[in-house]
């Protein structure tokens, strides 16, 4: 399944060289969800481990609190730890990467603190298409 999401990098890429001399870059990002519950806001907060395999020289730009719009295909990860407990985490292959700003700085595009979530579900790689067309 592919998706498009908006989140915030939770600290600096890193670049690895794998086999075959390719490169990867890594980073996390922080997706957040606001709603409300018995009139109370809640928050709650999902990681993604991100893998970029293209050009690693993006991975300068990607740094703690960087804002980013990632398309790519979700996955996930499940294991038990040495403790004996059962570890989960998503992961996303990443397409395609735009950097929106700094999360608090001003003057850039994004300058929110907190992301605005958006995930667009794609079918066969075309985003789900509108039943009400103007036309």
């Amino acid at each position: 399944m592919e998706i498009t999401s908006t989140g915030v990098l939770t600290g600096k890429a890193e670049v690895r060289e794998v086999k075959g001399g390719k490169t990867v870059t890594n980073f996390t990002i922080a997706v957040n969800r606001t709603y409300k519950k018995d009139g109370e806001l809640k928050r709650e907060t999902t990681f993604v481990d991100c893998a970029w395999w293209l050009n690693a020289g993006v991975a300068e730009y990607l740094t703690k609190g960087t804002v980013v719009e990632l398309y790519g295909r979700i996955g996930a990860r499940a294991w038990i730890n040495r403790d004996g407990d059962a570890i989960a985490n998503l992961t996303l292959t990443v397409l395609n990467l735009k950097l929106l700003g700094h999360a608090g700085k001003q003057g850039t595009q994004r300058a929110d603190t907190e992301p605005v979530q958006t995930m667009t579900l794609v079918v066969d790689g075309k985003p789900g298409e509108d039943d009400d067309l103007p036309f």
